[in-house]
């Protein structure tokens, strides 16, 4: 009788876990269309700016701005790594960390110092437990951010870098594919390379005319652009951390279907198990108590 108990009480915990699982994936679905809107919402400003910015390119002196001037020698490298709030993601956290502690590890051999700004909680105290430097952190904005914060973020690492504290910056983020395929990839943030600002194969699709100049223009457009690219990698992070817990919720909840099947068979047989039990103790019961009767009655 306790077995069954037992069974029936785990049965209903992971009723109650199935449940929650369930909630998690619908509200990570939900989520998940926000933020596929915000990314096609971003990606006309992103091609305008691109657009803009081989255009002054082509007229402008690129090698004067100090976000395109690559440092004589590379002492020191940023990783900007960008993770998740809350867990229940997979392997979503695992991904980035993975690939930042494979570029910490290629830049120590060549001699290099390596700091980390850590976006996400996840990633703050992962580094912080292993014992890196960290410049910045930022967290509680992980699955909402907005261009707030990619203007604050991009506004330490620009100072940094022109004052030149940093001579590299690369940017570590989960790409959305889809919503069941998320990778995490990395990009050279800073400095901006040429063939990004003036690239010959790139067909420009407006002409301009620039006041006050060209170089002027350049000179706000460039921290502009690495807002926007750090923007960009913010919402493909927020809409990768949806899709990875939305997978990891359904399949915490098939397996949650699967589980209580299985309970469900145990309890029955158990049950079953039981009730054979109770009617074989009857039955000799039974027989116990005609025997007893038929020694009374020949007495």
């Amino acid at each position: 009788m306790a077995q069954v108990r037992e069974i029936k009480r785990r049965i209903r915990s992971v009723q109650n876990t199935q449940q929650i699982t369930k909630t998690m994936e619908m509200v990570s679905a939900a989520k998940i269309r926000r933020a596929q809107f915000r990314i096609e919402s971003a990606r006309p400003y992103a091609a305008g700016m691109i657009d803009v910015l081989n255009n002054v390119g082509k007229r402008a002196d690129v090698n004067l701005h100090p976000l395109l001037t690559r440092h004589e020698k590379i002492k020191k490298t940023v990783i900007v790594a960008l993770s998740s709030d809350r867990g229940l993601c997979g392997a979503f956290n695992t991904n980035v960390i993975r690939l930042a502690e494979d570029i910490i590890a290629a830049e120590k051999q060549k001699n290099r110092a390596v700091t980390i700004f850590a976006i996400g909680r996840k990633a703050i105290n992962y580094f912080n437990y292993v014992g890196y430097e960290l410049i910045g952190e930022l967290r509680e904005m992980s699955d909402s951010p907005t261009f707030a914060h990619a203007k604050f973020i991009a506004g330490e690492l620009i100072q940094k870098y022109t004052a030149k504290e940093i001579d590299k910056v690369v940017l570590v983020f989960n790409h959305f594919k889809s919503a069941m395929e998320q990778k995490a990839i990395k990009h050279v943030l800073l400095p901006i390379s040429e063939e990004t600002v003036a690239a010959e194969e790139v067909k420009l699709t407006a002409d301009y005319l620039f006041e006050p100049s060209d170089g002027e223009v350049l000179n706000h457009l460039l921290p502009t652009y690495i807002k926007a690219l750090i923007y960009r990698a913010l919402l493909e992070s927020a809409a990768s951390e949806h899709g990875a817990r939305r997978t990891a919720m359904k399949s915490a909840t098939d397996n949650a279907v699967d589980m209580i099947a299985r309970l469900t068979r145990t309890f029955n047989r158990a049950r079953q198990a039981l009730i054979t039990q109770e009617i074989a103790e009857i039955a000799g019961g039974a027989e116990a108590l005609k025997a007893v009767l038929q020694v009374g009655e020949e007495e």
